[in-house]
């Protein structure tokens, strides 16, 4: 994998639940510009359609953003088509593949759109480091050390922090 940062969107879904039922309550997306770390992050209103006994007072607990506050969030259909145009030619990077790419495909499936394939943030910070044992086990060490806010946007952002910290660290060796 060739690493270009400016090709590079990291994204997390924040979501009702963990279940088979489950749907995105906010997407966020992060990326490296100019040496530092920009994000963006949209609450989802959720579609009529989507279960409402799918929402987990559990993950509302680790997330806490509740239910009222994504009836003013906007409609799954404009954060979907924001969430398109952002990553339009980018690789996505997910620390949850499985689960980020379903909401994801979730929130386009409206707008007749797939999501693209996403890359791991393992696979990413390898390529990064390239293939160097002791900077990756830095760089891991560094991104698990630092707390997992639980909110998409930081989330996104703690993905790409990792990959510009392997950056500087491979450009000093």
């Amino acid at each position: 994998m060739t690493l270009i940062p400016q090709h590079l969107i990291f994204i997390d879904f924040e979501a009702s639940g963990l279940g088979p039922d489950s749907w995105p309550i906010e997407v966020g997306l992060a990326w490296i510009e100019n040496d530092t770390v920009e994000k963006w992050s949209s609450l989802i209103c959720p579609e009529p359609n989507w279960n409402e006994n799918a929402w987990s007072s559990q993950s509302a607990s680790i997330h806490k953003i509740q239910r009222e506050e994504l009836r003013s969030a906007p409609s799954a259909a404009n954060v979907a088509s924001d969430l398109l145009h952002r990553i339009h030619g980018k690789h996505v990077v997910s620390d949850a593949v499985a689960h980020d790419h379903w909401w994801a495909e979730l929130l386009l499936e409206p707008l007749g759109f797939q999501p693209p394939p996403f890359a791991s943030i393992e696979k990413v910070i390898t390529a990064a480091c390239k293939g160097n044992s002791a900077l990756i086990h830095h760089v891991h060490a560094q991104l698990n050390g630092t707390p997992r806010p639980h909110r998409a946007g930081p989330d996104a952002a703690r993905l790409a922090e990792a990959i510009l910290l392997a950056m500087k660290l491979r450009a000093e060796n």
